[in-house]
């Protein structure tokens, strides 16, 4: 699951893992250590690197530096391709709910903030990575599955689509 900040990526992981019953990974928990340190990066490749041994996953995040590891080992990729605007919405509706308090997709030590850095990568990734993105999905095996979902309505029709677990 990838796009952007306020694209809707934990909220979708959430909904695909309920219907799926597979275990559910939010790399912002893995990655982030109190006080917003970032883990270093060879670390964080080992680290994803490992993660995608398992047999079946679900893993919320974009990181772009193991983007290569996860899209190798996938057999499905949800890209959340919204618009700039809806992102930021979602991104400002998010900082109201829960600034200076800490969620649960993020690891504690690590309250909910606003920074223009954040705001400017949301506004901008359309324009300078969506791109990139597209390439590399269409680069991908014809075996993986894409999912490129640019609406809500689009989101809610990819998700009737999933076998539900079987229980």
């Amino acid at each position: 699951m990838i796009g952007t900040g306020g694209s809707g990526k934990t909220t979708v992981a959430r909904r695909l893992a309920q219907c799926t019953g597979l275990p559910l990974i939010h790399l912002d928990t893995l990655y982030w250590r109190a006080g917003w340190q970032p883990t270093p990066a060879e670390e964080w490749r080992v680290q994803v690197e490992e993660l995608v041994r398992c047999d079946a996953w679900i893993i919320d995040g974009n990181y772009g530096g193991t983007l290569d590891v996860r899209l190798e080992a996938c057999d499905t990729v949800v890209f959340l391709d919204m618009p700039p605007i809806v992102c930021l919405w979602r991104v400002m509706g998010r900082q109201v709910r829960h600034f200076g308090r800490e969620r649960p997709e993020l690891p504690p030590g690590c309250r909910e903030r606003l920074s223009w850095e954040f705001l400017a990568w949301t506004w901008t990734y359309a324009s300078r990575r969506r791109g990139d993105v597209l390439s590399r999905l269409a680069a991908l095996d014809k075996r993986k599955r894409v999912a490129i979902l640019r609406s809500s309505d689009a989101i809610d029709e990819f998700l009737a689509t999933v076998p539900a677990a079987a229980v």
